[in-house]
This record gives C-alpha cells, sequence and structure tokens, in this order.
C-alpha cells in the first residue's frame, strides 16, 4: 500500500463546523468520533488500512492520528460510507 486515502477523526465530527474540518454532513456526523471506531468500521467492511500518528493539522495537539485506507473507489465515497457506519452504531 504505497498511497492511500488519508482519513482525520475531525472529518466525522458534529460538534465541528465545515471550516473546521468536517467533511459531512452535520446530521450524519457524530460527536467526538474515536479512532479506533474508525478502524472497526474499515476491518468489518475490509478495507486495507494503516494507523499513522500524524494529526490534522488544525488538531496537532489533540494527538488522534489519521488513517490511511487503501479504497477502490473515491475519498468522499469512503467518508460517507464510514459516516453512515458511525451513525448506525450511536
Amino acid at each position: 500500500m504505497d498511497k492511500g486515502l488519508v482519513l482525520y477523526p475531525c472529518y466525522f465530527n458534529s460538534s465541528l463546523k465545515r471550516s473546521e474540518g468536517r467533511r459531512v454532513p452535520l446530521l450524519s456526523g457524530v460527536q467526538n468520533p474515536e479512532p479506533v471506531i474508525i478502524e472497526r468500521i474499515l476491518t468489518r467492511k475490509q478495507v486495507p488500512f494503516r494507523r499513522e500518528k500524524k494529526s490534522h493539522p488544525s488538531y496537532w495537539w489533540k494527538g488522534q492520528g489519521r488513517i490511511v485506507a487503501d479504497f477502490k473507489g473515491t475519498k468522499g465515497e469512503l467518508i460517507r460510507l464510514i459516516s453512515n457506519e458511525l451513525k448506525n452504531s450511536e
């Protein structure tokens, strides 16, 4: 896996504004999503991924890291797939 689609937990955080890093619609997000939950979703959907210690530039102090997924679709499709699963697991 050379390159992949980079995902940060803040993409799915409903408490953030779009300008603060949220990538999903407000109603599709969840409060403070944990990276391990996103990893479980990717494992369940059989999407290969790796976890990196690099953080989103706006939230470097949180130290949540990022997930690099090897997905055969677009980044938008992967984000929608994860946000749907996150919302269903609430």
